[in-house]
């Protein structure tokens, strides 16, 4: 089937994706009349997601597509704006945003951080099997299949993917065998669930204050971290010159040089380190060492905590922290235009699975929240460190502010380690779930 968008040049496509950023920070710069009201409602940071998933809606772009030949050929093409996006800017964007950081009153953050972190895993081990059984007892055959067809088998890749990350989510497929050939089908749960949680976690962003209130969460560790680096900004704040601008560069895009020549050398080293362990279960627990997206974001932060000990930090002041905004919203455009809403009515069985498993872990994260009287910050984080993982987390964490970017990072680092063990406790109990 061809289905070949009107733009396929990714150099026209990221133009229509900056005149989609341009059109909403414009309109969300207007305070009076309808754009006024509307942004009291919905957060800018959700239209610049959602404004690219109507591009794609709507056939204008798309992320991944096919071509038919004359001669019945079939060829398959792919957008390369979200790789650069990760690859490339997202590293850099943690870099400037961190170059700020106090490393000390992220610590200060204390345990609920930890504890949201933690019950979102939760939530993804025993949403699975409940989902599964909630959705049995309506349509049975959505959640049958044998052997490599075992509908349980791909949803283990879900849970890979939601708790850790990609390399996660590839070992769940290793470890239990499901069909590739239907692979494509849970890849699709994946990418529709998470990306409409997160468009609800993003909109929550901009009722923080209502929905702290209803949690009655003392927020004073995070006021205070974010008031240390807004009056450190103002003390070093100044007017960039053009040799400001390109240090800030050099820094950034120089580090993200390092944090990729040291993750080309450090993957492959664990990746065969790793394939020499005798037992199969370990080799897939530790998988995700052999990633080098995982060594590229961990490398990137760590170099960025090392400078924001030296005089590196007071680019800052020329707004450093700024331009990593500017990336993050390339960022978020781009995993945008992954979304094709209109596929959300297709496979409504597998999506139903998908939805009621985000819903549980979203219903625990908020009593465990109303419990210990979290603030939506650490609820929103902790879920994205899990289902969003490095790349959408930071994302999360500095629309409350740049500063708190690192938090987003250091939690989705947790995700890729305890990723495959958790993935496969809950893979565990939805076969259990499927049998009965």
């Amino acid at each position: 089937m061809d289905n070949t968008p009107i733009f396929t040049d990714d150099t026209i496509v990221f133009g229509l994706l900056m005149l989609a950023l341009g059109f909403v920070f414009l309109t969300e710069s207007i305070k009076t009349g309808f754009w006024g009201k509307f942004y009291k409602i919905v957060p800018g940071l959700f239209m610049a997601y959602m404004v690219p998933a109507v591009l794609t809606t709507t056939g204008l772009i798309a992320p991944e597509w096919t071509t038919v030949s004359d001669t019945g050929e079939i060829t398959e093409h792919s957008s390369n704006l979200y790789y650069v996006s990760s690859r490339y800017l997202l590293p850099a964007a943690l870099v400037l945003m961190t170059l700020s950081i106090d490393l000390k009153g992220v610590f200060n953050l204390g345990w609920k951080a930890l504890i949201m972190f933690f019950t979102g895993t939760i939530g993804i081990v025993i949403g699975g099997p409940i989902a599964i059984l909630l959705i049995s007892a309506i349509s049975p055959e959505t959640v049958g299949g044998a052997g490599p067809d075992a509908v349980w088998r791909g949803l283990s890749t879900l849970a890979g993917s939601w708790i850790g990350g990609g390399a996660n989510q590839t070992a769940m497929l290793e470890i239990y065998g499901y069909n590739q050939a239907k692979y494509g089908q849970m890849v699709f749960v994946d990418i529709v669930v998470a990306n409409v949680w997160m468009a609800i976690i993003l909109i929550g962003i901009g009722k923080r204050n209502m929905i702290n209130k209803w949690l009655k969460a003392d927020t004073s560790s995070i006021e205070d971290l974010k008031d240390k680096v807004s009056s450190f900004t103002e003390k070093v704040k100044r007017n960039p010159s053009l040799t400001d601008l390109m240090l800030i560069a050099a820094i950034a895009f120089g580090t993200v040089s390092i944090a990729h020549l040291g993750a080309n050398i450090i993957a492959p080293f664990f990746d065969e380190f790793v394939a020499g362990f005798d037992s199969q279960t370990t080799r897939n627990t530790f998988t995700f060492l052999g990633s080098k997206f995982f060594w590229m974001i961990s490398i990137a932060t760590i170099i960025a905590i090392l400078l924001s000990y030296t005089k590196a930090k007071n680019y800052e002041g020329a707004g450093a922290s700024k331009f990593g905004s500017v990336f993050i919203y390339i960022l978020v455009a781009s995993i945008g235009m992954k979304m094709d809403l209109s596929l959300i009515f297709d496979n409504m069985g597998l999506i139903a699975i998908g939805f009621v498993w985000m819903t549980i872990h979203a219903l625990l994260l908020i009593l465990v929240a109303k419990l210990i009287k979290a603030p939506y910050f650490f609820l929103a984080v902790g879920s994205q460190a899990n289902v969003g993982g490095a790349a959408s987390a930071p994302i999360v964490a500095s629309a409350f502010h740049p500063s708190l970017a690192t938090v987003g990072v250091l939690l989705a680092v947790f995700g890729y380690a305890i990723g495959t063990i958790a993935a496969i406790g809950c893979t565990i109990l939805m076969e259990l779930a499927s049998m009965g």
